[in-house]
Parts: C-alpha cells; structure tokens; sequence
C-alpha cells in the first residue's frame, strides 16, 4: 500500500519561509524520483520541483527557481522542500508525488500554503 503523507504547510507573510516535508511508504523510495506539484484556486496542478532518485539533479519551475529547493533523505523516505522568499503566488495545496506512478495515482492529500499580509 502506498502511502504519501504531506505536512509542513501554514500561513505566513510575504517574504516569509516554510519548510514542507514528505513521508512516503509503500514502494522502493530510494529508486524512485520525486516531485512537488501545487494547485491554486481556479488554476491546474502545476509541477513546482523535481529530484531524481539518487538526489543528484534537480528541476525548478521557473516561477520558484531561486527561492525554492528539494530535497530528499532516502535513509528516512522523506522529500523537503524549502520555501524561501514566499510570495502571494505560491499561495496553493502543495502536494508530494512519486515519479514512478506517474501523475494518476498515489496523490497524497497535500498541505496548505498560505501567504498573505
């Protein structure tokens, strides 16, 4: 059974930072690549950063590129992703997502993340 758990998620003001993390079970972790995907109200889910298996690259969307970075920990089964530099836009349900299931199924129930003054 597969099992994506999200947390870290809250209410902060422009500027601001937060650290989310991922726990994930039910799979091979270390052989897999992850991924951080948001959605915003009224707006499709959007891919924010991806790691591959080993830790060894990285992908940012351009909208976060410079303020955000993943990372994972493949002893723990976990993904972080540090959020610096918050603006309104990055206002959205965060949700972590193993690469291997492709984009259908093992969705976690995300955490949310508000900013606003």
């Amino acid at each position: 059974q597969v099992r994506i758990v999200e947390s870290g998620g809250g209410l902060v003001q422009p500027g601001g930072s937060l650290r989310l993390s991922c726990a994930a079970s039910g799979f091979t972790f270390s052989s897999s690549g992850m991924s951080w995907y948001r959605q915003a109200p009224g707006k499709e889910r959007e891919l924010v950063a991806f790691i591959t298996s080993t830790g060894g690259t990285t992908n940012y969307a351009d909208s976060v590129k410079g303020r955000f970075t993943i990372s994972r920990d493949n002893a723990k089964n976990t993904v972080a992703l540090q959020m610096n530099s918050l603006k309104p836009e990055d206002t959205a349900v965060y949700y972590c997502k193993a690469n291997r299931f492709g984009l259908v199924g093992s969705w976690g129930q995300g955490t949310q993340v508000t900013v606003s003054s």
